[in-house]
């Protein structure tokens, strides 16, 4: 496949980094550059890469009932907080916060502020006129950080889609070892090339998932070994609630099945799904499945109770999907929608199956109706 380079710049920037660190750099790095070089990476363009004229749909922006229905799960966590806080990381569109705290005041149960983390310039200020146009009366609540606030809280953290976003290192499995698929610049292009892992724990967990899911030479995949970091500074962060996360991912057993030999690594680019990353660099989405074993592993170790895991579908379903849907007041037209809605949003096809919904909690002692059937945590 030809490479293309739109984004002249980023590439030209990445390119020099890469003779700065001897010819070549870990596919983590290579990612990290590619969706967060500032003004350059795809994320921090003034362009948003959301809905029919970005790149990719999320749950979101498929139907407002997804807001809806967190809003359901996260009604009786507030009230128990007599308030409490609602963190959501990266925001997107913003149409999930938008929905979500009209539903929350229909409910009677506002947060006491709603934190929106967004690194994107331009993606806070698309959020910002969002919420102007359609709910100005609660701009009073939202306020905008770069980071996880420094005084830890009580409420709700929520992330959708931001775990398969953060950087992956990309290993591949040989007869003598293990070896880590980096990026270097040959013949005018970015391309793979095979070096000793670049850290200790890279070669350590490698080879540990080799020998625990007897890996086939050739076979190929990645690991985000910043999920740990991550998830210690939402555990930091929160004094007493819930955890919400929500992302494209596998428990580890299914990650690394020896018949998934090319791993899960895909690009976005104007709707069309592909696993090129050295193509449209700057201008095209990179996205990792989730190991959630990883996830739950981790909110152990900080004090967090992993309180549910099962899929997009279960959590949906069970926090009255079907119900939302069936309002009596809905045109038909109305209906025809929800029903193409709940259909992308449920079905294995679609994103029901391969989206799942995990929870952490932390000095919680609720019943979490999101997570009452179904349950899939044996599959971690």
């Amino acid at each position: 496949m030809t490479n293309s380079f739109p984004n002249e710049q980023l590439t030209a920037f990445i390119q020099q980094e890469i003779v700065n660190h001897h010819g070549y750099l870990s596919f983590a790095r290579f990612m990290e550059l590619a969706l967060y070089t500032p003004t350059l990476g795809y994320y921090m363009r003034e362009r948003s890469p959301f809905g029919k004229s970005g790149d990719f749909i999320t749950a979101p922006d498929i139907s407002p009932l997804f807001a809806q229905c967190v809003a359901n799960q996260c009604q009786p966590i507030l009230e128990a907080l007599d308030g409490g806080e609602i963190v959501e990381l990266g925001a997107g569109s913003g149409h999930f916060a938008n929905v979500l705290l009209l539903q929350l005041e229909k409910l009677d149960c506002l947060p006491n502020r709603y934190l929106i983390i967004e690194i994107s310039p331009a993606l806070r200020l698309h959020q910002q006129a969002l919420f102007k146009k359609e709910c100005p009366h609660l701009l009073p609540l939202i306020e905008w950080l770069p980071a996880l606030p420094s005084n830890r809280m009580k409420g709700i953290i929520f992330a959708n889609e931001v775990i398969d976003a953060l950087p992956v290192h990309c290993f591949q499995v040989e007869s003598d070892c293990i070896y880590e698929r980096c990026v270097t610049w040959k013949h005018h292009q970015f391309e793979w090339c095979l070096r000793p892992p670049t850290s200790s724990i890279l070669l350590e967990k490698t080879r540990q998932i080799a020998h625990d899911y007897d890996l086939p030479i050739g076979y190929k995949s990645e690991i985000r070994l910043t999920v740990s970091s991550w998830i210690k500074s939402l555990a930091d962060a929160l004094q007493q609630g819930l955890i919400l996360l929500m992302d494209y991912g596998y428990g580890r057993p299914e990650y690394y099945r020896p018949d998934r030999s090319l791993g899960t690594l895909m690009c976005f680019h104007q709707h069309r799904q592909h696993d090129n990353p050295f193509l449209h660099v700057g201008t095209q989405d990179m996205t990792a499945h989730v190991d959630f074993t990883s996830v739950a592993e981790t909110a152990l170790a900080n004090q967090l109770q992993l309180q549910g895991y099962t899929t997009q579908a279960a959590f949906l379903l069970n926090l009255g999907l079907l119900t939302l849907a069936s309002h009596s007041s809905l045109s038909e037209v109305q209906r025809y929608q929800d029903n193409q809605a709940i259909k992308k949003l449920t079905l294995p096809s679609q994103m029901g199956e391969i989206i799942k919904a995990m929870a952490l909690s932390k000095d919680l002692d609720l019943p979490l109706l999101g997570f009452s059937a179904y349950d899939r945590r044996q599959n971690l």
